[in-house]
């Protein structure tokens, strides 16, 4: 699959066993995931169209994942377990948490990332930009540091990926951030994003416009 992406891509593709992944994150070893991935398979579908995002699920709450996870990566602080699933292709907009990502691919996907100190003030040249393949099965924890957005499709069958977080990332706030500095660009609880002018309608619901150059599109 990395072989066909890349020979249909114009752009750079790593895998997140190469060793140009170390600086965003690492893959997990050790981890039996397979309850989750069974819960998602079975539990959740992948939207007509667009993608759906779900910050936590009770049901996956309570899988014996949530504890390994909870102490091995996150040294006992409050997680929440939920999932991305959809349909996208582009790169659109990065984000980054105070706190690490985990993902496991329940499908072959691919992660558009960059990082925090390549950012130009608020803003950031796509050309900082890297590509990677997650195949399926795959768990990474994805830094602090990395910036990163919705996984992207490989296939016409769309992507489903587990996303585990500090408890509270990607709720609801009541105040978006306002200023000169970084608290421009928070945008939910935890989340701070950097959308691209394709993405209008993320800049009018308060997404900083700072992603310059080209919009990434993963073609399959």
């Amino acid at each position: 699959m990395l072989y066909e992406l890349k020979n249909k891509n114009d752009f750079n593709i790593y895998s997140v066993y190469d060793k140009e992944f170390k600086e965003y994150g690492r893959v997990l070893e050790g981890y039996d995931f397979s309850e989750v991935i069974r819960y998602m398979d079975e539990k959740t579908s992948v939207p007509s169209e667009g993608n759906i995002y779900v910050a936590s699920c009770e049901e996956m709450e309570v899988l014996n994942i949530k504890d390994k996870i909870q102490e091995g990566v996150y040294g006992f602080m409050d997680i929440q377990i939920g999932y991305c699933n959809g349909n996208n292709s582009r790169l659109n907009a990065l984000e980054y948490h105070k706190g690490s990502e985990v993902n496991v691919a329940v499908t072959d996907l691919v992660l558009f990332l960059s990082r925090v100190f390549d950012m130009d003030g608020l803003n950031l040249d796509t050309r900082n930009v890297k590509a990677f393949y997650l195949p399926k099965g795959t768990a990474v924890e994805i830094y602090s540091t990395t910036l990163h957005f919705a996984p992207c499709r490989v296939s016409d069958d769309g992507f489903k990926c587990v996303v585990i977080l500090p408890k509270g990332t990607n709720t609801p706030i009541t105040k978006f951030g306002e200023g000169v500095g970084e608290e421009r660009l928070l945008f939910m609880k935890n989340k701070w994003i950097i959308a691209h002018g394709d993405r209008q309608d993320l800049i009018n619901r308060g997404a900083h416009r700072g992603l310059v150059g080209m919009n990434y599109e993963l073609k399959i």
